[in-house]
């Protein structure tokens, strides 16, 4: 049952109507007294809450029965509605527990989306459970690793994956947050439809307007032709917000206004367009601390974290190590046709003792370095610790150095051009001999102006 705790008659009976069509059942109440009698005798899914009352408009009533709520049914899921909407008060909504917080007048898809998300995390069951059920259960065959603390982030992104929820997954660089995002991406619904990434790091304010909600031919001196946007690419799939710690502030109120509403509007057209699609973000910079000191909007904050993935660095999975190391040679067996391509157990153990500050990226570079160097087949020690910029001992420096051979841009190239050429352009073999998905497998190939017929 959903409790509806509004002084309107009018928008109960429209909400209640709404969500009864939908199969919710529903209880409306005028306000705060009886919302807290009626908890008294029972335990309803979720709360829609009214932000006024008699007072005005200050959404204090409403606060304030939200933090009554909260002493009683800790648990107990709210979505604030209001027609009265301000940035503080949706934000100390949020502080106090608050799930969303909807506008008036609302859009009855996104408040359906909301209900039902809201409802989903709600009844999510926290089971601990082994690799091998997680890869009976979800499609994680890209990912590698068996540590406890990485299984249990594996978990939550199989939970959430089929919900409609916001999530913000936060760790270092080279920790592997793109292949998490496409992880919950491709075990959602929305898996048939678009997987939009999007690096907000590269994009200036003066063309942010343009690259997420696109123009039309002389919006702007440049603007020669019409442009599709990020989001309207995105509609009814996912966009990943990469680097979103890296937005300027006035592009992170642009942000928010399509994230909110889930309205923009082109640049140069006055006409407002809807969006639906499901908002992964990513950073590896410190997001409250930015809140904190002003460099990030609280609001902003808010709207993007529902659910938070914490990403552990490599160093803090150590026993992951030699699985990642094992899993790059046998793609790179594959690509330079090298079968008996192996690292020995002394390797293994001293790769364990890297600090690998560059995480999977680095120890992916390091290993890749060390077969296209070396001139025999079992790696050693050695033949690792020359890529190295000094000798690491345990908890020591492990920079890799700039090589002279070739840039990483010209090694990822070579190595694509080659897996393409072994398995003759078959798309998903070459994808999945990399370690890639198919569509990071096409933005590298496109990146590096690599020719290619599908052959799949």
């Amino acid at each position: 049952m959903i409790l509806i705790v509004d002084d309107d008659s009018a928008v109960r009976a429209s909400l209640s109507l709404l969500l009864r069509k939908e199969g919710f059942a529903t209880h409306g109440v005028a306000g705060p007294a009886e919302a807290l009698e009626f908890l008294r005798g029972n335990q309803p899914e979720l709360v829609l809450l009214d932000m006024n009352f008699s007072l005005g408009t200050s959404g204090e009533e409403g606060l304030q029965l939200l933090r009554a709520i909260r002493q009683r049914q800790p648990q107990l899921p709210t979505i604030l509605i209001t027609g009265w909407a301000t940035v503080s008060l949706a934000v100390e909504g949020m502080k106090l527990g608050a799930r969303d917080f909807i506008n008036k007048p609302w859009d009855n898809e996104h408040l359906l989306q909301s209900v039902r998300t809201v409802l989903d995390l709600s009844n999510l069951q926290d089971k601990r459970i082994g690799r091998r059920k997680l890869d009976s259960q979800y499609d994680f065959g890209h990912i590698v690793g068996q540590d406890p603390a990485f299984l249990r982030v594996l978990e939550t992104v199989g939970r959430v994956a089929a919900t409609e929820a916001s999530v913000l997954i936060m760790g270092e660089s080279g920790s592997g947050k793109e292949l998490i995002a496409e992880a919950i991406h491709q075990n959602s619904p929305r898996r048939a439809r678009p997987f939009v990434k999007v690096n907000l790091g590269g994009i200036s304010s003066s063309l942010f307007e343009s690259e997420m909600f696109g123009h039309v031919r002389g919006a702007f001196t440049d603007a020669r032709s019409d442009r599709v946007g990020r989001f309207e690419l995105a509609n009814t799939g996912t966009i990943f917000l990469d680097e979103i710690g890296d937005l300027d502030l006035s592009s992170q109120v642009k942000l928010l206004r399509v994230l909110q509403d889930r309205t923009y509007e082109v640049l140069g057209s006055s006409r407002s367009r809807r969006v639906d699609v499901r908002v992964i973000s990513a950073t590896n910079r410190p997001l409250e601390e930015m809140v904190a000191q002003g460099a990030f909007r609280e609001d902003l904050y808010y709207r993007i974290n529902l659910i938070t993935i914490r990403l552990p660095a490599l160093r803090e999975r150590p026993a992951d190590i030699p699985l990642l190391a094992e899993f790059f040679l046998d793609n790179l067996r594959k690509i330079y046709s090298r079968p008996g391509l192996e690292a020995s157990p002394r390797a293994m153990d001293w790769l364990k003792g890297l600090p690998l500050p560059g995480n999977i990226r680095q120890l992916k570079n390091l290993v890749e370095r060390a077969v296209l160097v070396s001139a025999h087949d079992r790696l050693d020690i050695a033949d690792f610790e020359a890529h190295l910029q000094d000798s690491p001992r345990r908890g020591g420096s492990a920079e890799l150095p700039a090589v002279g051979i070739m840039t990483l841009d010209e090694m990822e190239a070579e190595m694509i051009r080659k897996a393409m050429a072994f398995h003759r352009n078959h798309i998903t073999r070459v994808a999945k001999s990399l370690g890639l998905t198919r569509s990071s497998l096409y933005r590298r190939l496109e990146k590096y102006g690599i020719p290619y017929e599908d052959t799949d």
